[in-house]
């Protein structure tokens, strides 16, 4: 059986032991020592990673009384030295408690019990069995959890027998039904957990909500603790720093100066849209002079299948013509007319297409197609112009 140093001091991060046994795996080399105060995959948090004999701490898992340590190597010595890494096992502490303190609070504010919990990497969530907190909501409940970090609770953990965790106001029955390791967080909560945390409240630092959204009929909140709140803050910070120097105005009033500039923006983009709309009429209307036998050819290297879309529907708007246009830009193609010829533009895309390697179909009165490279647009643009001159 390991001894989980853990378990007594989660600050503990350099001592020295004696390996008592490896093993070798398809996943790779394991060592099990004496006594570990690497915290293994398991209740929601991740593993500890660090130094054992020098030698990098890769992964940590539990398997029935013991510790195993995925290493790259196996130590040459008996006796190991070994190191926590600790930031790592800092920030998994100021997540867990983090967790503990916002789960009490949804739960204490407004009922609403936590049943899942991830930590991540970047971000931490919990789903609480509520199908909708409403912004004040969310606001009332950073607020609380914040003040529960300022008066700062202490928090212990020890263990108890079934009986007496019986007799402890637990967030929920234990998953063990002995030694019961509780954690408790003074004038907030008791709760059955193995995991790492925090001396007390007020090492967590802070809590930053992030967002909220609905998951199978739960409510999921993504939220950030200690460091990982400070980042976000230092993050948003920035931005909004560079937004007020490149808009040239004061924090307060940025979403007015956004507000304005959003009203001009579709200001531009509507007159932008009408001198488009006059360009593609005129356009159309030197092309209907350019006709031959019923049918307008055209190939552009700069305009996206998008121009050529509303060019084409000005041109069949002004004149009973088949018209063909082409982007090499885009190595797009479109087909259609006004619907007074016996002509199927998507039958014959379905057709033809696959001979050239496009891809598309369409309507009887238009098509569109793609095609890999230029030289195959250009050839089926070529081809559905002589299958259709008069």
């Amino acid at each position: 059986m390991t001894r989980r140093l853990y378990f007594e001091d989660a600050y503990l991060t350099c001592w020295v032991t004696q390996v008592k046994n490896k093993l070798e795996r398809d996943e790779g080399k394991f060592v099990v020592l004496e006594e570990s105060a690497f915290y293994p995959d398991g209740g929601g948090q991740p593993h500890d990673t660090g130094m054992l004999g020098g030698i990098q701490v890769l992964d940590v898992i539990s398997e029935e009384d013991e510790v195993l340590h995925r290493v790259e190597r196996f130590p040459e010595t008996k006796e190991v030295a070994c190191e926590i890494n600790w930031p790592r096992r800092f920030d998994h502490m100021q997540q867990h408690s983090g967790q503990h303190l916002l789960s009490a609070v949804c739960r204490d504010l407004y009922d609403a019990t936590t049943t899942s919990f991830h930590l991540g990497a970047d971000y931490c969530t919990i789903d609480v069995d509520k199908p909708e907190l409403s912004p004040e909501q969310l606001a009332a409940i950073e607020q609380e959890v914040n003040c529960h970090i300022y008066l700062n609770h202490r928090i212990v953990s020890y263990f108890v027998s079934a009986e007496e965790a019986e007799r402890l106001p637990l967030v929920k029955p234990p998953k063990v039904t002995e030694h019961v390791r509780i954690v408790e967080m003074e004038d907030v909560e008791y709760n059955g957990c193995g995991g790492t945390h925090v001396a007390s409240t007020g090492s967590i630092g802070m809590i930053k909500l992030l967002k909220s959204e609905k998951q199978k009929g739960c409510t999921r909140i993504t939220f950030k603790s200690g460091y990982r709140a400070l980042t976000e803050f230092q993050e948003q910070q920035r931005v909004l720093s560079q937004l007020t120097a490149r808009l040239k105005t004061g924090r307060n009033e940025l979403i007015d100066r956004l507000d304005r500039w959003e009203e001009e923006q579709k200001r531009l983009q509507a007159e932008v849209s009408e001198l488009k709309q006059r360009e593609d009429r005129h356009e159309a209307r030197e092309l209907l002079t350019k006709q031959e036998s019923g049918m307008i050819a055209a190939r552009y290297t700069d305009k996206s299948l998008t121009q050529l879309q509303n060019l084409a529907n000005e041109v069949v708007a002004q004149g009973e013509v088949m018209v063909l246009l082409a982007s090499e830009l885009e190595n797009k193609l479109i087909f259609a007319h006004s619907g007074s010829f016996p002509v199927s533009c998507g039958a014959f895309f379905k057709e033809h297409l696959p001979a050239y390697q496009g891809k598309g179909g369409g309507s009887n009165k238009q098509a569109q197609a793609g095609f890999a490279n230029t030289e195959d647009l250009l050839a089926f643009f070529e081809h559905t112009r002589q299958a259709h001159l008069g």
